[in-house]
């Protein structure tokens, strides 16, 4: 049986704290007497449901809303129940906070057999949406967020070649995630200690990279008032990833290709060499070996960097990560949200699974990051993302049950497709039986 857990904040006094523990048999709960101590125990442990009980007099001066708001807006995730002395429901300001950011709210005296069933419909839809956000598992997971069968391919790439010392080439799409991948390898390898320094070669001018990643020595050019030490003198020990290495110039792929072979460096105006102990992992979006077909690129450095090559795949080869990716940049993004917006509408989803996304992972954050500030509607709606082919508006009814009814069918559908449309395993995800999800499915008109 799942345990009902609940983090009890409470501004209204021990006493009655004391007295809501009581009236809640059946829960295991956390009590704390101010949103400073409940910041620290949700920093530490997960909690789906909680419940706010307010300060019992009706004097507030809008100051204290402001500070819960903040609070209730830094963990929007889980649901929240409030408690309130019956005055302070005619507080503007209180009336939209509650709105904005309750799943349910209760005036004093409270009724407990109303205020259990409250708390138990908010631990149903948590359960629901998941104990642990998908952004938060995928975060302990590693850097490369997704489960889908192209980036599982990857990660085990990855956890390979991070094992041996040598340097990594990584091709992909521009907003792929390339640096992701290549953080990845660093942070999976031996030189995980050391340090990741990492250079844009496209976003640097030719005159400047050759002294920005060999360094140089005091007097080597006019304004060369003293020694500098170039990047991959800082990455010794760790790695550094050369981003867009197709755009280096060819002189500096000959300094470059020598330091790959004899691990050490001139700087810029010197004469003493400088042994450097630092993994190359470049990355191009290029096509190299065309390039070096059309003399743009060496042959020689070609082959010394592409010891272990690897492919990061575009968004449209791995669509099943989109609720995931969605689902962590919301997270990320959540102060930027507007007040109402609670997630992503189902809908919203199978217009971006329709969708190529060109411009890839990047592409998808600034959709959904401008989607955040500009959506009127309590979920993220297909024509909020602004996307070709999302089709026409569809109207949203409003009010409370129809945000559950969503939100109930988009965590649903989320399982469905983490889960490659398992139902055991996403009848596991959510907590509830196989007969339960199939009657949930059947509510929604979902079919596998």
């Amino acid at each position: 049986m799942t345990v009902k857990r609940l983090i009890c904040v409470s501004s209204a006094g021990s006493a009655h704290a004391r007295a809501c523990h009581g009236e809640l048999p059946g829960w295991d709960v956390c009590v704390v007497d101010s949103l400073a101590a409940a910041r620290k125990v949700l920093a530490q442990q997960h909690y789906g449901v909680g419940l706010l009980l307010d300060r019992s007099d009706d004097s507030s001066d809008g100051a204290g809303d402001a500070e819960i708001e903040r609070f209730l807006r830094q963990h929007h995730s889980m649901r929240w129940v409030g408690v309130f002395d019956a005055p302070r429901i005619d507080q503007p300001a209180l009336r939209e906070l509650i709105a904005a950011h309750l799943f349910d709210f209760h005036t004093r005296p409270v009724d407990t057999l109303r205020l259990q069933h409250s708390l138990g419909h908010a631990h149903g839809m948590a359960t629901l949406a998941k104990a642990v956000p998908p952004y938060k598992r995928m975060a302990r997971a590693g850097h490369i967020d997704g489960n889908s069968p192209a980036i599982v391919r990857l990660r085990a790439h990855i956890d390979k070649i991070a094992a041996v010392d040598a340097p990594v080439l990584i091709s992909g799409e521009s907003g792929s995630g390339k640096e992701l991948a290549a953080q990845e390898i660093h942070l999976r390898s031996q030189r995980a200690g050391g340090p990741f320094i990492a250079i844009n070669c496209a976003a640097v001018a030719p005159a400047l990279i050759h002294s920005e990643l060999f360094g140089h020595e005091r007097g080597a050019f006019t304004g060369a008032s003293r020694d500098k030490q170039g990047l991959l003198e800082a990455a010794s020990g760790g790695s550094i990833f050369l981003d867009e290495i197709g755009d280096l110039p060819l002189d500096l792929q000959a300094s470059l290709l020598r330091f790959l072979q004899e691990r050490v460096i001139y700087r810029v105006g010197g004469t003493r060499t400088i042994a450097v102990d630092a993994r190359v992992i470049a990355a191009t979006h290029v096509n190299l070996p065309q390039a070096v077909a059309e003399g743009r690129f060496r042959e020689d450095l070609y082959y010394r960097l592409s010891v272990f090559p690897i492919r990061v795949p575009p968004l449209r080869e791995r669509k099943e990560d989109l609720p995931v990716l969605t689902d962590l940049i919301f997270n990320k993004y959540a102060a930027e949200r507007s007040p109402q917006l609670k997630g992503v509408s189902r809908e919203a989803l199978q217009a971006m699974a329709r969708y190529d996304w060109p411009g890839n992972v990047r592409e998808l954050v600034n959709r959904v990051r401008r989607a955040m500030v500009l959506a009127e509607h309590r979920l993220i709606m297909p024509e909020d993302l602004d996307l070709p082919g999302a089709g026409p508006i569809v109207p949203m009814a409003e009010g409370l049950g129809s945000s559950r009814l969503s939100a109930e069918r988009s965590a649903i559908f989320d399982s469905l497709t983490r889960s490659g449309n398992n139902i055991s395993q996403a009848a596991r995800d959510l907590g509830v039986s196989r007969m339960t999800l199939y009657r949930l499915m059947a509510k929604h008109s979902i079919s596998t």
